[in-house]
């Protein structure tokens, strides 16, 4: 199991992702893509549908950040199958993340940890959730973050976190800095969010029970992957997304 650094460098905000892993089998998000409509400047998940919290879901105390941002995204995906506010607990949360790390707070690789919930899925009360799919990112493609984000997708990133975006979160500030002292990516470590919306600015993610503003220049310096993540029920936007064509990429990949 790779250890992620920096787990515990920060008294409240623990980090948690390890390097990221590259496999060339991936699905790749642009490939199905409908022809780009207009997208509003601006769109956050949350705002559409109001009510739903922030928890910080045990990453104050746990290099948890990559089952807390599915955690965000699963009361996402169920607010829209059920209509209702999914509870998910705090150990509900670290009991998957001991699961998958094998009983240490070691942080997790983001792509098995997405392989494992398509595969096996969660508990959160009595039931299981699982993933239909996900696919890869192009992080060089603003539009292609933002589709992900107004279709209803989200999408999951890692950063190699600056000690600069230290700073910046403690004060209320957008993680923006990309030059100068304690810039360097990876420099606090590695981290993993929910990313529920977007402004002209960049990206807003889920994150130590806040909304965090990003720059687009800081998501492109500092991401070093990203995931659209499609739920078992098809909960986006089907006029972005061709429901053919991830039929067609499904049937290529093996049952759980």
């Amino acid at each position: 199991m790779a250890r992620a650094s920096g787990i515990q460098a920060h008294k409240v905000f623990k980090l948690g992702k390890a390097a990221a892993k590259r496999d060339r089998r991936n699905f790749k998000f642009a490939t199905l893509l409908k022809a780009a409509p207009a997208l509003p400047p601006s769109y956050d998940f949350d705002t559409k549908h109001p009510g739903i919290p922030t928890p910080m879901f045990a990453n104050d105390e746990l290099g948890c950040c990559v089952i807390s941002g599915r955690a965000h995204q699963t009361l996402r995906f169920e607010d829209i199958e059920q209509g209702s506010l999914l509870m998910i607990t705090d150990k509900e949360v670290t009991k998957e993340y001991f699961k998958e790390t094998g009983g240490a707070d070691s942080g997790l690789v983001v792509l098995d940890s997405l392989n494992e919930w398509r595969h096996k899925g969660w508990k959160v009360g009595k039931h299981t959730y699982r993933i239909q799919a996900f696919a890869e990112v192009d992080r060089g493609a603003r539009a292609q973050v933002r589709r992900a984000i107004f279709a209803d997708i989200g999408v999951g990133i890692g950063v190699n976190l600056p000690k600069s975006a230290q700073a910046e979160i403690q004060t209320g500030r957008p993680w923006a800095t990309t030059s100068g002292p304690g810039s360097s990516p990876g420099s606090w470590g590695g981290h993993y969010v929910y990313v529920c919306g977007y402004t002209p600015s960049g990206p807003v993610c889920i994150t130590w029970g806040r909304k965090q503003q990003m720059t687009w220049a800081w998501f492109g310096k500092y991401c070093d992957e990203a995931y659209a993540i499609f739920d078992a029920k098809n909960t986006f936007k089907k006029t972005l997304i061709d429901r053919g064509k991830l039929k067609a990429l499904l049937r290529t990949v093996s049952k759980p």
